[in-house]
């Protein structure tokens, strides 16, 4: 009897602590989604997806794109979902938001109540506020082609060779991140086929005594591809923030794939950087 008791007491204060936590989500008012096991379910979301978790192991799910996760019922346990219904949770966590889906195995004489997409909306979301996640992909595409309405009111700086110039338009800083506006031209008939385009960190003057120390800078974002450019081309590249001292210098390197194809440098000081705009 005290046994009995001293759960209840357990139970009871289980029920007051979550009473406590206003921002709990009950399962109740998790949307529900039905699903049956001729039909894959895709969640389209407005973000690229970051992490997904099943809670049940009668379900498997891809990401066939960046932001679709696609979902489907284990063959194998097909007999169990239709005997309980229960297919569990699908938690989809965005760059900037988290939404949770109930999962309810029908059979297919429910066509009506069977899903075959889900738009993941604002309604459906919970925001993410994680320390140092930096802006969206969402936002930095949002921004870079406002960016590439304007040019600026002269280059901020240029390098030409072989016929090939590379200009950097305008610097941009917003957030912890760096925006780039670089165009490319191409005054020969030759068409330029993009090997590498590279970002790196320097030393201002390089001593045959003196080991040379290159960090690379990988774009977390850039707008369109860039492999190719017959005549011109512009492009923004989001990279994150670095500070580097006035020995240094920030190289943009820009190499062609031909067998001794041409090779283009460009050198940015940190006062170039400093001095960038703002949104």
């Amino acid at each position: 009897m005290k046994k009995i008791l001293f759960l209840a007491q357990i139970f009871l204060s289980a029920l007051s602590l979550y009473a406590q936590v206003p921002n709990a989500v009950a399962l109740t008012e998790i949307p529900v989604i039905g699903i049956s096991g001729s039909v894959s379910l895709h969640f389209i979301s407005p973000e690229k997806i970051s992490y997904v978790d099943l809670s049940s192991s009668s379900l498997i799910g891809d990401l066939p794109e960046k932001n679709v996760l696609r979902i489907k019922a284990v063959p194998d346990s097909i007999a169990a979902l239709s005997s309980s219904g229960d297919g569990g949770l699908v938690t989809i966590v965005g760059e900037t938001f988290i939404a949770q889906y109930r999962i309810c195995f029908l059979p297919p004489s429910c066509p009506q109540q069977i899903s075959s997409m889900v738009d993941i909306i604002p309604s459906q979301m919970r925001p993410l506020d994680i320390s140092g996640i930096g802006l969206s992909q969402n936002e930095m595409k949002s921004n870079a082609l406002s960016l590439l309405k304007g040019r600026g009111k002269s280059p901020v700086r240029k390098a030409s060779g072989f016929g090939i110039s590379l200009v950097v338009n305008q610097v941009f800083t917003l957030s912890d991140c760096i925006l780039l506006d670089l165009s490319f031209t191409n005054s020969t008939n030759l068409i330029f086929e993009v090997d590498e385009l590279r970002f790196k960190i320097e030393d201002r003057k390089v001593n045959k005594s003196t080991n040379v120390q290159s960090v690379e800078i990988k774009p977390v974002f850039q707008l369109y591809p860039f492999e190719r450019f017959t005549k011109s081309y512009r492009n923004i590249y989001v990279i994150k923030k670095a500070t580097f001292p006035g020995d240094k210098v920030f190289n943009i390197e820009l190499s062609e794939k031909q067998i001794s194809g041409r090779n283009l440098r460009l050198s940015l000081h940190y006062a170039d950087i400093l001095s960038a705009n703002t949104f």
